[in-house]
């Protein structure tokens, strides 16, 4: 965990102008938070705690204005930056080295239980998800 930690507040220093120091990034980036909160949510999805995952994750929302949902799969260093809004659905999968912006929507493209979220196998950074994003698998 301290290793993706570090990951984290690395790629933010990398990509974020704006990112001071490791303190400034520890502190004030509420996309890492949402992103930290994941890990531990999506860890008690996989081990049958849903209810305590799901409640947890809205805490999370609650705090930062980002709502990953506990089945979500995400890769290393995914950065939320101006997250505000952005919203990762339950089926969606997220590769490595992602940046995403505000207001971003990874949800639903049908109401039946399957396969229903946007998957990204590679790094990208955009308010607008790429044509090469399949909803089928």
């Amino acid at each position: 965990m301290l290793r993706t930690i570090r990951e984290d507040i690395h790629s933010v220093l990398e990509l974020d102008p704006a990112a001071t120091g490791t303190l400034s990034v520890l502190l004030n980036y509420p996309g890492l938070h949402a992103v930290w909160a994941h890990h531990i949510n999506h860890w008690l999805w996989l081990h049958g705690f849903r209810l305590l995952a799901r409640y947890l994750s809205q805490v999370s929302r609650f705090w930062t204005g980002i709502e990953i949902h506990p089945g979500a799969t995400i890769g290393r260093r995914l950065f939320i930056d101006h997250g505000m809004g952005v919203v990762v659905g339950e089926t969606a999968i997220i590769g490595d080295d992602v940046t995403l912006y505000h207001g971003v929507t990874l949800g639903g493209t049908s109401l039946m239980k399957k396969k229903r979220h946007p998957t990204s196998e590679t790094a990208w950074s955009s308010a607008t998800p790429p044509a090469s994003w399949e909803t089928s698998s």
